[in-house]
């Protein structure tokens, strides 16, 4: 029955839209043609009537019959049964959605639609000639709407939500607004229409049925007893009705927290106990009052209510987190003179919402009671520094002054004093180890140092570890024992044309004293040593002015012995006796000094600087002269050594090289290299000098009278040499000359040759057969020696 329903209401939409397609009457032109651009008219065709008026079909989505669906028919009033006239449908969905029966004109649907998808489909009807495929109307369009039906369920596409509000708020504040989507048609029936209700969440919200918006529907929810609400909104389509499709979402409530909590501590008191040598800024104990609330809502500060010994002694402050407060030692305890404190301690919300102060007041109070425990403690100095002043120049053993220590913890306790030794490395003072007493033990300058620091250590007898320090500054007091002196190192000159009155110097004097700057010095000549040629004038300013007397004065190049006498106001009265030496100079005009001193006079009065290039010309020429003739000497001597070589008696070579003596045996054994045989004997007894002392120098005795042996004769030639080097103390005693005359003792073939061996008598004697059997290295020298002598030449 339903399926004949949907047939007919497909029919029925597309009842009216049957009808005639006929030719265009005669004389009328035809517009232009829709549709493929490659069909034209052949010839004009005038539209002569049409049964119908071209409306819409309309098919209704999801539709799934046995067989293709009929939704209209085309027919035209040229189709007269003949079967000459063929219906073309084109456009969206022709030949696949939707097909044309060519003969008859009806469309049928083949597939099922979806709304969803597409709404509607554009057509192009026509009617040709079966035969020529030639138009016989122009093509008509018309449009297939696919109908909605209650097909889709709402959708919440940005579920799940999450939302916050604030607790204890006001009923109807919204939360958070929600949105389904339903894909049917919202203006086809109430498919779309949608109704929002909650399912999960009653009675702590509400939501419009509308437009979805959450509202809180309980007052003074309380983020403190639950923090999270889940809450299941579902929208149903079809105005909520039986029937309608429904999609649901979840929304997650967070109740954000105010500050509707005050503080409390979780016992009224709170106990703690601390060392007495606990130094300042050490912890004693923590406190923390509770607070429900979150983050800045439950930032906590601390304070100390008493103003008593309690605040003097102890302080209290919030911790980084803001939660705890921690009690700090403010100074240093005492268990001598205090046992015990108790204050009281408050804790307030930094943070606090004017909203809520009904639910006040946001702080809360507690008392603390902090013990104090008894340690052993170092000595106690009376006062944390001292300040002592001893005068300078004091004798040894002047008292200073005296620390005094004590030990809290046993007062009778022996303590024992000290100074540190890199506080005083000078030794300038001394301490009494038994009662403090501080001496001076060398004496003392001011005017060196005057202040010195010191650091007194006490230490228990009973106890070396207790230890504590003592800072001692010692002012070294002034007194006048040091003369007045001049400011500088003046070095007054006058010019040797000054007139009487003129002014040499102006001269200053200072005191070293503490109160010599700023007492008067009275400067002036001493009685009966004054220079007559200069007066000494005081400017009672501790400075003076000396002024020339004399119209004449000594030569130029002499200089003026002006004593003075420098006299402070201290007391006693100290006195100064410097002598300032003024020289006369040569000056020029503007009165500046030209020349001064002996060395000036004989100096002309003026030398230009052509007579100075002349002078250093000369100088130069006599210098070139010298080297020239010496070069030329060097040149004559090289010149004479190529014949000098050429003898070999006078090729002397001397090492300066000191030998190891005697006792050097690591060098060279020296009994190896000497040969008593074959050394010649010494000429004559003499005797030898010391080697190891440095001869006085004096002139060697002269060689030039000797007549030097024959060249053949070399042995006797170093014999000789050899003596006169010997008996010659400026020859240094560390050269020597060694003859190697011998080849060794342990060779086996003995020795080849020697000074005092003849060639004929060891040829004779022995030959030199022996040579052959040394082997191949030997083989030449053996042809040499060993060939047989020749008959004598004739």
């Amino acid at each position: 029955m339903a399926s004949f329903l949907q047939f007919l209401l497909a029919w029925l939409g597309g009842c009216g839209c049957a009808g005639r397609l006929a030719p265009p009457s005669p004389g009328t032109k035809a517009g232009p043609l829709r549709g493929n651009a490659s069909q034209r008219w052949e010839r004009p065709l005038l539209r002569s009537r049409r049964s119908w008026v071209w409306n819409q079909f309309f098919v209704i989505e999801e539709y799934a019959g046995p067989e293709p669906v009929l939704i209209g028919r085309l027919h035209t009033d040229v189709d007269r049964g003949e079967g000459r006239i063929k219906y073309v449908l084109t456009g969206e969905g022709a030949g696949t959605v939707f097909v044309i029966d060519e003969k008859t004109g009806n469309i049928h649907v083949t597939k099922t639609l979806d709304r969803e998808e597409k709404a509607q489909y554009i057509l192009l009807a026509q009617a040709v000639d079966r035969a020529s495929n030639r138009p016989l109307e122009p093509p008509s369009e018309f449009i297939i709407k696919v109908q909605d039906i209650n097909d889709n369920p709402p959708v919440f596409l940005q579920g799940p939500y999450h939302a916050t509000v604030p607790e204890m708020s006001n009923v109807g504040t919204s939360v958070i607004q929600v949105t389904a989507h339903d894909a049917d048609d919202p203006a086809y029936g109430n498919s779309a229409r949608l109704v929002y209700t909650v399912l999960e969440g009653l009675p702590f919200f509400s939501v419009d049925p509308q437009t979805g918006v959450i509202r809180t529907a309980t007052p003074n929810m309380d983020r403190e007893t639950q923090q999270e609400f889940l809450v299941v909104v579902q929208a149903k389509d079809m105005g909520g009705h039986a029937g309608g499709l429904s999609g649901s979402t979840t929304v997650t409530v967070t109740l954000s927290d105010v500050n509707d909590n005050p503080p409390r501590f979780p016992q009224s008191s709170y106990q703690f106990s601390v060392v007495e040598t606990a130094p300042p800024g050490s912890a004693v104990g923590r406190l923390r009052a509770h607070d429900p609330d979150e983050g800045e809502n439950a930032l906590l500060a601390y304070s100390i209510l008493d103003g008593g010994d309690g605040a003097e002694a102890f302080a209290i402050h919030t911790d980084a987190l803001g939660q705890d407060g921690i009690i700090t030692v403010r100074k240093p305890l005492d268990f001598e003179s205090r046992r015990s404190y108790t204050f009281r301690v408050e804790a307030t919300n930094t943070l606090i919402d004017p909203q809520y102060i009904r639910k006040g007041p946001f702080k809360d109070v507690a008392t603390v009671r902090i013990t104090i425990e008894d340690a052993d403690e170092p000595p106690a100095f009376s006062r944390p520094e001292y300040r002592l002043a001893v005068y300078e120049n004091s004798p040894p053993g002047t008292l200073v002054g005296k620390v005094t220590a004590v030990d809290l913890d046993s007062p009778s306790s022996v303590i024992r004093y000290s100074i540190l030794p890199h506080t005083d490395p000078e030794r300038y003072f001394s301490i009494n180890s038994q009662d403090g007493t501080i001496l001076n033990s060398v004496p003392l300058d001011r005017e060196v140092v005057p202040w010195h620091n010191l650091t007194v250590v006490a230490t228990e007898l009973d106890s070396p570890t207790q230890v504590s320090h003592a800072q001692v500054a010692i002012q070294i007091l002034d007194v006048n024992d040091n003369p007045p002196q001049l400011e500088h190192g003046y070095e007054p000159f006058v010019c040797d044309s000054a007139t009487p009155g003129h002014l040499i110097q102006l001269i200053r004097a200072m005191d070293r004293d503490e109160d010599g700057n700023v007492s008067r010095i009275i400067i002036r000549s001493p009685l009966g040593t004054r220079e007559p040629n200069v007066t000494v004038r005081d400017n009672k300013d501790n400075s003076a002015s000396l002024l020339l007397r004399a119209a004449r004065l000594p030569a130029q190049g002499a200089s003026l012995l002006v004593p003075l006498e420098l006299v402070d106001g201290g007391s006693p009265t100290r006195t100064g006796s410097p002598t300032l030496t003024v020289s006369i100079c040569r000056c020029r005009r503007d009165g500046a000094m030209h020349s001064c001193g002996p060395e000036a006079l004989g100096s002309p009065a003026g030398l230009s600087t052509g007579a100075l290039l002349a002078i250093l010309a000369c100088v130069g020429t006599l210098l070139a002269l010298v080297l020239l003739f010496v070069a030329l000497r060097r040149q004559k001597q090289a010149a004479l050594l190529p014949f000098e070589e050429e003898d070999v008696r006078e090729n002397i070579i001397t090492y300066d090289d000191e030998g190891g003596g005697e006792e050097d045996t690591e060098a060279f054994d020296m009994a190896a290299l000497q040969n008593p045989d074959a050394a010649p004997p010494p000429p004559q007894q003499r005797r030898l000098l010391r080697r190891d002392v440095l001869p006085r120098p004096h002139f060697p005795p002269s060689l030039a009278a000797r007549i030097p042996p024959q060249p053949h004769d070399v042995a006797s030639f170093l014999a000789v040499r050899l003596s006169e080097v010997d008996a010659d103390p400026s020859v240094p005693p560390y050269d020597s000359i060694q003859v190697y005359g011998y080849e060794g003792q342990g060779s086996s073939a003995g020795s080849l040759s020697s000074p005092s061996s003849s060639c004929a008598g060891d040829s004779d004697a022995g030959g030199y057969e022996y040579l052959e059997e040394w082997g191949p290295l030997f083989r030449t020298l053996a042809e040499l020696y060993g060939a047989p002598e020749g008959p004598p030449l004739t």
